[in-house]
C-alpha cells in the first residue's frame, strides 16, 4: 500500500513524522466550556437551594415559583454581567500589557533579547544555537512580542467578542439550569410533591452534569458526578433546615 507523500518542507522544518492513528488526543478547556460550567452550575444549585428553603417556611407554590423566578432573572443578570466584566478585564489587560511590551522591545531591545534567551535557555537551548534562535525570534517585532507575550507573561489574546459572548452563555446557562429545579413547582399545586419532584430533577441534572464535565476535562466521571451532586445537595438541605428553623417549622 502507497504511504502518503511527506508533508513538503517549511522554511526548513522537515516533513511531520508519523502519529497516533487517531491523532493526538488533548482536551483544552474552551472558554465557552468554562462558561457553560460556571452558569449551569450555579442555575442548577441556587434556585434549587431557594425553592427548597422556602418549602421549608412557605406552603404556597406560586410564592415559591415567583420568588424563583425572580431569582433566576436576578441570577441570569448579575452572572452574565460578571462574566462580561471579567471578559473585558482580561481583554484591556492583554492589550495594555502587549503596549508596554512593544515599547519595551523599542527603548530596551538588548534587555528584552537577553529575556527571549533566557526564556530558551530554560528549554535547553546553549551556545551558537540559543543566539541564533535569539537573534531568529528578534528580528520580526511581531513574533518577538507575541514570544513574550506568550512564554514571558503568559497571556494568550482573548478573541473579538468574548465578553459578549461570555455573557449571553452565562447567563443563558443560567436560567436553562435555574429552570430544571423550578418546573416541579409549576406543575404542582402542593409543596411536597414538588418539592420530591425538584429534588429528584435536579439529582439527576447533577449527576449528569458533574459526569460530563468530569468526561470532558479527563477526570474520573463517577468522582465528577458524586461531587457536583454533593455541593448542590448540601446547599439545599442547608437552605432548607434553616428556613424551616427561622419559620419555626420544626
Amino acid at each position: 500500500m502507497d504511504q502518503p507523500a511527506p508533508t513538503p518542507y517549511r522554511e526548513g522544518l522537515p516533513p511531520q513524522p508519523p502519529g497516533p492513528p487517531d491523532g493526538e488526543q488533548h482536551f483544552t478547556a474552551s472558554e465557552t466550556v468554562r462558561d457553560l460550567v460556571i452558569g449551569t452550575a450555579d442555575g442548577l444549585t441556587v434556585p434549587f437551594a431557594l425553592a427548597a428553603g422556602l418549602s421549608g417556611a412557605v406552603a404556597a407554590n406560586p410564592l415559591i415559583v415567583t420568588a424563583g423566578l425572580a431569582e433566576i432573572a436576578a441570577g441570569c443578570v448579575a452572572m452574565g454581567l460578571g462574566g462580561y466584566l471579567a471578559a473585558r478585564t482580561d481583554s484591556q489587560h492583554y492589550a495594555a500589557e502587549r503596549a508596554r511590551e512593544e515599547q519595551e522591545t523599542h527603548e530596551w531591545p538588548e534587555r528584552e533579547k537577553w529575556e527571549v534567551a533566557a526564556i530558551l535557555h530554560r528549554y535547553g537551548l546553549r551556545g551558537e544555537t540559543l543566539g541564533r534562535a535569539t537573534e531568529a525570534i528578534a528580528s520580526d517585532r511581531k513574533r518577538w512580542v507575541d514570544f513574550m507575550m506568550r512564554f514571558e507573561l503568559e497571556l494568550s489574546e482573548p478573541a473579538p467578542g468574548r465578553a459578549a459572548q461570555s455573557a449571553a452563555t452565562i447567563g443563558g446557562a443560567y436560567v436553562v439550569g435555574g429552570l430544571i429545579p423550578l418546573a416541579p413547582y409549576m406543575l404542582f399545586a402542593e409543596v411536597r410533591p414538588a418539592l420530591t419532584l425538584s429534588a429528584a430533577l435536579t439529582g439527576v441534572a447533577l449527576l449528569g452534569f458533574g459526569w460530563l464535565k468530569a468526561r470532558a476535562t479527563g477526570l474520573p466521571a463517577l468522582r465528577g458526578a458524586v461531587q457536583t451532586l454533593g455541593v448542590g445537595g448540601l446547599a439545599a438541605v442547608v437552605a432548607y433546615l434553616v428556613a424551616r428553623w427561622v419559620g419555626g417549622g420544626g
